[in-house]
């Protein structure tokens, strides 16, 4: 998913609107991370370990995977898990990487590594690809 940014200009309902749907992306994100991450450790994503390990009902989970079915992130087989489309792997690799990269300048600037971590997990979302770049041009000084 591209990163989008409202106009400098924006109006009120305009910034909203931004707010909203990067929280809407943040929830597809957070769930291609994490059936990567299934893949990695167990060859495929259960419904029933994406819940669990969210902390969401299974339909809730099964709602989420839905729609990430539905923009070609990801696949499901009958009577096996879910698993990633090139697209949906992609995305992982990139939320995975802005996390890093957040979690590195939280930590070049005095914050907590345990800390970092936790913080990082909500900024990755709403960070912007022109303040990426710049934190990656700063932490390579």
């Amino acid at each position: 998913m591209p990163q989008s940014k409202p106009p400098v200009e924006a109006s009120l309902p305009e910034r909203f609107s931004h707010a909203r749907n990067v929280q809407a992306n943040a929830v597809m994100e957070d769930y291609v991370e994490l059936i990567s991450d299934l893949m990695a450790e167990f060859g495929e994503a259960r419904i029933a370990d994406i819940a669990q390990r969210l902390g969401v009902a299974h339909p809730t989970a099964t709602k989420a995977v839905a729609r990430l079915k539905r923009e070609g992130l990801a696949v499901s087989r009958p009577y096996r898990g879910v698993f990633l489309t090139d697209a949906g792997a992609a995305l992982a690799d990139k939320v995975r990487a802005r996390h890093r990269t957040l979690v590195d300048l939280l930590v070049a600037v005095g914050v907590p590594p345990e800390v970092a971590e936790l913080d990082a997990e909500g900024m990755e979302h709403h960070v912007s690809d022109t303040a990426l770049a710049a934190f990656r041009a700063f932490l390579e000084k």
